[in-house]
Order: structure tokens, then C-alpha cells, then sequence
């Protein structure tokens, strides 16, 4: 999916709490449409690495540079749409409220907003669901209705913070390729932060393994791993055994 048109370009991506250096001289790329997963020690600051990217106030750079298109991050400008680990579906909307919430705030025409709502919900199994409000839905599908928000007003950089990360494991397979499915149909360039090594294999197209604090980059790993990906095949455990090994011995 990806090209070989750079999208993000993260240069010496430095970030102190007072004396605590937590990401430590960051350098990375991530090619246009890529799907880049990260992973990590427990607690070697993942969520800050995510955070400094979006830059949004308090997160500032201690020292470094984010850019996108080669220009400075400005969530103004650049089109970026980040998901959490915890469900973020407006309570007193319906899904189908939720999933056009971006686009009306981008004041997109009224006929581009039912189809890219229609088009989401379809993609994502919700159709039938579109008048429910979240406390009538489980929690696979709260994060379904973030998913196809976030990928509605066709994001051209998608954060995602372990979006799975409470999930079980058969609902998480389900979401994992709900997900694929949307960025192959959309070409999004996704940043992916996980704790669980095999949704990362699974997914990623390349992944970088951090650190303990502070934080650096030990590895980057391009996975060449055919799809749809087969858990029970020897190269994806391979590859997954590879991580472990890099994560186990930081």
C-alpha cells in the first residue's frame, strides 16, 4: 500500500518532563499510505512517543522537528485523526451522528456527508445499527463507530493508541481486519501504537521497536509477510518470535 513518498518525517524528536528524559533523539520516516506499527517495553513511553507527534500543547517538543508533506505539523492545516485506547463515541449522538461529527465540522455538503457516512457504516458492519446511541452497543462496536469517524473525513495521517488494547482476543481479530479493510479501501497513512506484539505483525507493513526509557528506536523490522496473514504459519511466528526477542532484551 505504502509509496515512496515520504509523509511523516520525525527528525531527533526529543521530549523532557523537567529532568526526566522520557524519548531520547527520535529519528524515523513513514512513506505515504504506510501502515507502522510501534511496540515496546511496558511503560517505555509509547503513548508520550504518539502524543509528541500530534503536537498539541502540552506535548511540545523538547527539541526535534515533525513534519508532514515536509512542513511543519499544524492540526489547522494537515488532516490528522488520532483514536484512543478509551471509546470516544459522543453519548448523546447516534452512530450515524458520531460517524459524520468531522465531516460537518469541515462543513462538508450535506450529500458527501450521507455517502462517506453510508460508505463508513457499510465498511465497518454498523449499517443497522445507525440510530442506536452508544450505551446501546457493546464495546466492539463503540470502537468501530471511532474507527469509521476517524477514517469519514479521510484522514491523511491516522494515530491509533492501542486502540484494542481491552478488548478480547476474538473480538480485536475482527476489529484488526475491519481496520485493514479501511486502509487498503483508503490509502490512510496510519501510525500504530501496540503492546501486543502479534496485532502488530499482523498488521504493520514495518515496525519499530523502542527502548526502555529513554526512549529510542532499537530496530526497524520491514514486514514483507503476505495477506491476508495466517497466525498459525511458521514466518509469522518467526517474525513475531523476532520482536519478542528484541522487546525481551532491551
Amino acid at each position: 500500500m505504502s509509496s515512496n513518498e515520504v509523509k511523516v518525517k520525525v527528525s531527533h524528536m526529543t521530549k523532557k518532563f523537567g529532568d526526566l528524559l522520557v524519548l531520547n533523539d527520535i529519528s524515523f520516516e513513514v512513506k505515504k499510505g504506510e501502515f507502522l506499527c510501534v511496540v515496546g517495553p511496558t511503560g517505555c513511553g509509547k503513548t508520550t512517543f504518539l502524543n509528541c507527534l500530534t503536537k498539541l500543547g502540552v506535548y511540545q517538543l523538547t527539541s526535534g522537528e515533525i513534519l508532514i508533506n515536509n512542513e511543519p505539523v499544524d492540526l489547522q492545516k494537515h488532516n490528522v485523526a488520532y483514536i484512543f485506547q478509551e471509546y470516544s463515541a459522543f453519548p448523546w449522538q447516534t452512530v450515524e451522528e458520531n460517524v459524520a461529527y468531522g465531516l460537518k465540522i469541515k462543513k462538508r455538503p450535506a450529500a458527501e456527508i450521507k455517502a462517506r457516512v453510508d460508505e463508513m457504516l457499510e465498511m465497518v458492519g454498523l449499517t443497522e445499527y445507525r440510530n442506536y446511541y452508544p450505551n446501546q452497543l457493546s464495546a466492539s462496536m463503540l470502537q468501530r463507530v471511532s474507527i469509521a469517524r476517524a477514517f469519514a473525513v479521510q484522514p491523511e495521517l491516522l494515530l491509533m493508541d492501542e486502540p484494542y488494547g481491552q478488548l478480547d482476543n476474538s473480538l480485536r481479530y475482527k476489529l484488526e481486519d475491519d481496520l485493514l479493510r479501511l486502509w487498503q479501501h483508503t490509502g490512510t497513512t496510519v501510525i500504530f501504537i501496540t503492546h501486543n506484539i502479534e496485532e502488530a505483525v499482523y498488521l504493520s507493513e514495518r515496525i519499530l521497536v523502542l527502548t526502555n526509557k529513554p526512549t529510542g528506536i532499537k530496530q526497524e523490522i520491514v514486514n514483507n509477510l503476505p495477506r491476508p496473514r495466517d497466525v498459525t504459519d511458521v514466518a509469522f511466528n518467526q517474525l513475531r518470535d523476532k520482536v519478542t526477542d528484541l522487546i525481551k532484551w532491551w
